[in-house]
């Protein structure tokens, strides 16, 4: 089964429209554990406008399913911040300053030496090392020759064209995600995948180890209650 990862990044944002401490991030992520998620993504930005760097010492202490960090690693920041919390996994992202949400997978070939030293500093602390892909052979050849151990597919487009025709919309996937296998990688994907399209997707990767998903099961979650929002998730997983 493919593990569900939520990301609590729009929790953050709510409490800190009003600041304060509600809703209470902490306790968030407890119960998204306790109601079956087997990870919390966060994506910490320089700005702190949802994640602030003190919430990911904070979830360290209390997080016992896998604890993803997202983020830049071209900032120095986030690399210490991600060293010291050492977390399960950490998902490279090539955002840029003031960047509202990712929209691009790296250049693995142009970026191939940088990614490989970046890759080697978190591996040798014992962390698990993800990198941002869009679905295009050369990219996930190239992220193999970095010494990743998984790559995240950037779903937004398969999100964008699903309702127009799925099985078009998901063919790059298949087949960057049958390379991605073929070469040792592990699988995750992120991004628009939501209630109406995750189950097609989940359903024709091949060995998909992870989605991570926030915005729109956070947003489900004002309609259907936090506990049975995640319950369906899963089920679109099952």
């Amino acid at each position: 089964m493919t593990r569900l990862s939520v990301n609590i990044n729009k929790i953050a944002t709510l409490r800190n429209s009003r600041g304060g401490n509600n809703p209470d991030l902490i306790q968030v992520a407890t119960d998204c554990e306790l109601f079956g998620a087997q990870g919390i993504t966060v994506h910490p930005r320089p700005d702190e406008r949802h994640i602030r760097y003190q919430d990911v010492f904070d979830l360290k202490q209390i997080v016992t399913t896998e604890f993803n960090i997202e983020g830049n690693c071209q900032e120095q920041k986030f690399i210490d911040l991600v060293l010291a919390n050492k977390p399960g996994q950490v998902t490279l992202v090539p955002d840029i300053l003031g960047q509202i949400t990712s929209n691009h997978g790296w250049d693995t070939i142009a970026n191939r030496e940088y990614l490989t030293g970046m890759i080697s500093v978190f591996k040798q602390a014992g962390i698990r090392v993800s990198i941002f892909v869009d679905p295009i052979a050369e990219m996930v050849e190239g992220a193999a020759k970095t010494g990743t151990d998984r790559i995240e597919l950037y779903t937004e487009a398969y999100a964008t064209h699903y309702h127009q025709d799925r099985d078009q919309a998901i063919a790059p996937y298949i087949a960057a995600a049958e390379l991605a296998h073929e070469l040792g990688l592990g699988i995750n994907a992120g991004h628009d995948l939501d209630l109406n399209n995750l189950k097609f997707f989940a359903d024709n990767i091949p060995a998909l180890d992870e989605v991570s998903i926030g915005h729109a099961l956070i947003s489900d979650a004002l309609y259907f209650g936090l506990e049975n929002t995640i319950h369906m998730y899963l089920r679109q997983l099952g």
